[in-house]
């Protein structure tokens, strides 16, 4: 029995959707196990959010211009996004299908979508802006000073960074699992860590201030661009129209249908089976009661820890950086903003504040290094291993022959990148090519849910939401396309 769906890749093998007991190997899912099995997949979606948008773009933002005007784009940006990411996301609980996989199936086919899929994520993120920011923390924590303009040596830490991912990819039994783990660490960590230096060095009033700004809507202050609310609205939660490159995590944990089809392995994990296809399950009154299932744990792992630490991951960098801003009475410029709230506190506050300021900054972006590299190296072997059967031939089925040569070929290609602007403006130009994502994605997402088993399918406001996705998330990178050739659609 199968389910067709879509053009030009094999119809969905039929079968049950597993339990998640029978998933996770627990008796039953309780608090307990919801935490140590079943939450994974959103805290390397959050490892990658707390990262450039929220330590670069949002504190630039924020302590050029304010919270007024701004705070609004962010909350509106995490909202969206996490929607979206519940859309990819059934897709993928429903299918076992990784989305760039799943793209294949929008007419006109496979030949269009999963290439320029891969380009486009490539195209966006191996700028390594996220890369050069956190060398330039490392150097700081080094030397105990802000690396001078255009030095080598924060690049050289920020290789060194990338053969690290390498590295923590490579000792790993379950990549992703490995992944989650990392993130369970630096994501306490980080939002622990910001959240007590916050109590202590910012007063009530700049919180109430950040609150407010969050949730009121006003006019983008006067001076910002377009180009510039754009970025932060990109970056802001994950990355906009391409949030749907780290989904295929949720295949890898083994929700839904994802325990049918397989994940990536680590060296140390032997070989494992990864389908070149999907598969789906029959509408009938067991299936439909699993799903929901599935579907509310994918809720509690989107809203309850994704959508709450975007937040928390944007508020307090923010406060901080509006707090190091009336200190100094400076503003950061795109060259210093990795370090500025380091170098103000260090002078306020001491060297110890230096250092602690300094760790959390290289977490933050290391967390973002590690989830975008090995989500670069991830979405181009998914699609390669199920659209190529040549390359499943030569890799002999072991998807993992593709992926280590293949993340060591982009480490040099980055590696090059980085050396060729700003970090800042290097994570900008990231961040409104992820808007572009918005242009497309929603669109092949409504094709394809409206095409599942009728349990998995979207409610009509889904697709009103993933509409607002595209306006909202498009108009920034149609005006950031305008300003690239000529004129900007709209100054303020």
């Amino acid at each position: 029995m199968s389910h067709p769906l879509g053009v030009s890749r094999p119809d969905l093998v039929v079968t049950d959707l597993p339990q998640p007991e029978e998933v996770f190997g627990v008796q039953r899912i309780g608090a307990k196990e919801l935490v140590k099995y079943a939450i994974g997949p959103s805290l390397i979606a959050l490892g990658i959010s707390i990262g450039s948008g929220e330590w670069l773009l949002g504190p630039q933002a924020v302590g050029q211009y304010g919270f007024v005007g701004v705070g609004w784009v962010i909350t509106v940006s995490a909202l969206l996004q996490t929607f979206y990411n519940v859309e990819c996301s059934r897709y993928v609980l429903a299918t076992g299908e990784a989305p760039v996989v799943g793209w294949g199936r929008v007419p006109p086919g496979f030949l269009l979508w999963v290439p320029l899929s891969v380009f486009v994520v490539i195209f966006a993120f191996i700028a390594g802006g996220w890369a050069a920011s956190a060398g330039q923390g490392v150097y700081a924590l080094v030397h105990g000073t802000v690396a001078p303009a255009g030095a080598e040596e924060p690049r050289l830490w920020a290789i060194a960074l990338l053969v690290l991912v390498f590295v923590i990819t490579a000792a790993a039994r379950r990549i992703s699992r490995a992944l989650e783990l990392a993130n369970w660490l630096m994501v306490s960590a980080i939002l622990v860590t910001l959240l007590l230096i916050d109590l202590f060095v910012v007063p009530f009033e700049q919180w109430w201030d950040a609150i407010r700004g969050f949730v009121t809507p006003a006019a983008p202050p006067p001076g910002i661009t377009a180009t510039q609310l754009g970025g932060l609205a990109g970056f802001t939660a994950l990355a906009s129209g391409l949030n749907w490159y780290v989904m295929g995590h949720y295949r890898d944990k083994g929700y839904g249908m994802g325990f049918r089809t397989g994940f990536i392995s680590g060296l140390r994990g032997g070989r494992s089976e990864l389908l070149d296809s999907g598969v789906t399950f029959s509408d009938d009154a067991r299936n439909t009661a699993t799903w929901k299932r599935w579907y509310r744990l994918l809720m509690v792992d989107m809203w309850g820890v994704f959508f709450v630490g975007a937040i928390l991951g944007m508020l307090l960098p923010t406060i901080l950086m509006a707090r190091a801003v009336e200190i100094s009475g400076q503003k950061p410029t795109a060259a210093n903003v990795p370090t500025f709230v380091a170098s103000v506190l260090n002078e306020q506050y001491g060297r110890p504040m230096f250092v602690l300021v300094l760790i959390v900054g290289v977490l933050i972006l290391f967390s973002t290094q590690l989830g975008i590299f090995e989500a670069m190296v991830r979405v181009t072997t998914d699609a390669a291993h199920a659209t190529s059967p040549r390359l499943r031939a030569l890799i002999e089925g072991d998807p993992r022959r593709f992926y280590y040569p293949f993340m060591l070929t982009l480490l040099v290609v980055i590696a090059i990148v980085l050396h060729l602007a700003v970090p800042v403006e290097l994570v900008q130009w990231s961040a409104n090519m992820s808007n572009l994502g918005a242009l497309i994605y929603p669109f092949l997402l409504m094709y394809l849910n409206s095409r599942l088993p009728r349990a998995a399918r979207p409610h009509w406001w889904h697709y009103v939401i993933l509409v607002l996705n595209f306006l909202f998330f498009g108009f920034f990178f149609v005006n950031f396309i305008a300003d690239f050739i000529g004129e900007p659609l709209i100054t303020f």
